[in-house]
Parts: C-alpha cells; structure tokens; sequence
C-alpha cells in the first residue's frame, strides 16, 4: 500500500472472495459506509467461482474424503488454481485466509493488521473442509470467528471484512470512536447511554452528566474492566498480564513522591 503526501491511501484496499455462491457478495457490505466506502474507491471486491476451475462437465470440485466417512472435501487442484488467480489479480501479496472452525481466534488486532494491509484474499469453504495439501502448499492462513459451526465460510468471511474494511482510514471517520470500542485497549466497552435522562424510571448515571471529563472517564474504565471481568475472564486475564507491572510502577513511584514517605 502507498501513501500520499497527506498519508491518505492511495491504493484501494482489495478483497478477493473464492466461494462457490459469488452472488452472495458484497451483501451486508454493500450498505451503509462500507457500501458508501466501495462506491468511492476506498475498497474493492472481486469474486472467483471455484467452479470456474473445474474441468469436468458437472463442474465438480469436490471429491469423498481420503479414508473414508461422510462428506465431501474440496479438491485441492481447485482449491489452488482459485487461490493462484486471485493472487494474479494484485501486484501486491496479500495473505490467503481459510475461514475454519479450527483456525486461530480472529481479533481486533488481526482486523487491525489487515487493515493496514493492502487486502486480503478470503477462502470459503463448504462440504467437510479442503484438501490440507492445497492449504499447505499456498500458505493459507486459517482463522475461526467463533466457537461454532457454519455451513459455509462466507457469512464469516464478511465479518471478517466488516471488522477490517471499518478501520481503513475515512471510511467511519471518527477516529475517536475507534478507540473507544471493545477490544481496542483490551476490555470490553462500557455502557452507552443518550436523551431522555429519565426513561421508564432508569436513569442516565449522574457522572456522565456532571460535565467533569476525568470522573466520566474513569467511571468508563471501571464499567469496562467490571464487565470484561464478568462476561469474558480471558480477556480480563491478558489485560491484568499487560496491565499489572505498569500499575505497580505507578503505585511505587506514587508512593515514593508521597510527603508521608519516611525513607
């Protein structure tokens, strides 16, 4: 990806998608600012049929799996020659992401990464998986969306678009906002509250409309962490690992200045 002199992107950030339904692109990303994003420039989408790699008659890309059981995999001559084509479709290298049950989590950093990135080529599987030779042999990287099992990787395959393409630059706009959502310092977000202050006899919090900014953003740090602790301990655990030498530096440093220290 190149960059202007204003560092705005100067090269659209290109999706390709190999799936055996292309009509069910761009979808969900066809509306509201990512579809406003694709219709000026700011990302761009291309399907491949892996059907169109087929040789035989029937079309067929899919064969029964190699020591038996039910299902069929996908054939991984089909599966490489859709990969190969769409990487002939940019100059620059993009990664190969498999959407799989077993893949690594996917993350908010991961969809930072992509994003800053030039693009990314999304492979979505159907039947009982793809031949592992043709993932090895391409370099596939696999991630997983969640702890459940689609039919196919294409509704994962536009969230992991969703999350990327909405952090390219100039496609929400607030920068700010960004910042403040979940997962992006490692807890949740907190509550959101709007007008009226008084609704079905539930308050809006009095801090978050005293007009003092410290106390609204400290009482945001402690929702998030309380929530991140209640509803996702992993993520809690990793904040308390990242987190915990810096806060004891400050303890000790604090406790040092303090004019009731003795040493």
């Amino acid at each position: 990806m190149s960059e202007g002199e204003a560092g705005e992107r100067v090269c659209a950030w290109h999706a390709s998608v190999l799936t055996l339904f292309p009509d069910m692109f761009p979808g969900p990303l066809g509306f509201s600012l990512l579809g406003q994003a694709l219709k000026n420039g700011l990302w761009t989408l291309d399907t491949l049929d892996f059907r169109t790699f087929a040789s035989d008659k029937h079309r067929s890309v899919d064969a029964p799996p190699a020591g038996g059981g039910p299902g069929l995999v996908m054939r991984a001559d089909i599966a490489a020659a859709a990969i190969d084509a769409a990487r002939a479709r940019s100059l620059a290298e993009r990664p190969v992401i498999y959407l799989s049950p077993r893949g690594a989590p996917f993350t908010q950093a991961r969809a930072r990464e992509l994003a800053e990135g030039p693009g990314a080529i999304l492979l979505c599987g159907r039947f009982e998986g793809i031949d592992e030779r043709a993932l090895f042999a391409r370099d596939v990287e696999e991630i997983c969306v969640g702890d459940a099992v689609l039919t196919g990787g294409e509704i994962p395959a536009m969230a992991v678009l969703d999350a990327s393409l909405r952090l390219i630059p100039g496609v929400l706009g607030a920068s700010e906002s960004l910042e403040e959502e979940s997962f992006s310092a490692g807890l949740l977000e907190h509550p959101q509250y709007t007008k009226p202050a008084i609704w079905e006899g539930h308050e809006i919090p009095p801090v978050l409309l005293s007009g003092h900014h410290g106390k609204v953003a400290e009482w945001r740090l402690d929702r998030s962490k309380a929530i991140t602790q209640e509803r996702r301990p992993d993520l809690w655990k990793a904040y308390q690992k990242r987190h915990a030498p810096a806060e004891q530096s400050d303890a000790k440093n604090t406790g040092a200045q303090s004019p009731n220290n003795k040493d």
